[in-house]
């Protein structure tokens, strides 16, 4: 067994909270990936983030896709596309994929249990997404 399958067995609890990301009730769905990096701008939970040092890293296939990453460091943040050097964890789907667990349209388990959603990295990392951004 490699150490991307090993690491696919703990992150199963890190993908079941992904459904809830920026999912706000009283806004109309995302419909893009950048509508969805944007949503997160606004979710941000600065008291979440103390003393919080983790950088995530998104690959997204599909036409409205690319590379996002975004970067918090002890109650801040930067966001932006491309590739960031060194993430703790990365999110790989497509962009429709991603768009609907944000919207919650589609459950982070079920993502990654068909393979819709990977994710690599560490799963303490992943978890704190979703209290960050919620």
């Amino acid at each position: 067994m490699n150490g991307v399958a090993l690491l696919r067995i703990p992150m199963i609890a890190a993908a079941i909270g992904l459904g809830s990301i920026m999912a706000a009730s009283n806004e109309p769905p995302n419909s893009t990936p950048q509508e969805v990096f944007d949503g997160m701008r606004q979710s941000f939970q600065a008291e979440k983030a103390k003393g919080v040092h983790l950088r995530y890293q998104w690959q997204l296939s599909g036409p409205n896709g690319g590379a996002w990453w975004i970067e918090v460091n002890d109650g801040k943040f930067e966001m932006g596309q491309g590739k960031i050097d060194k993430p703790d964890v990365t999110f790989i789907t497509s962009d429709k994929n991603w768009v609907a667990l944000s919207n919650g349209t589609l459950g982070g388990k079920w993502a990654f249990f068909t393979g819709r959603l990977k994710i690599h990295g560490s799963q303490a990392a992943a978890r704190k997404l979703d209290e960050i951004f919620p």
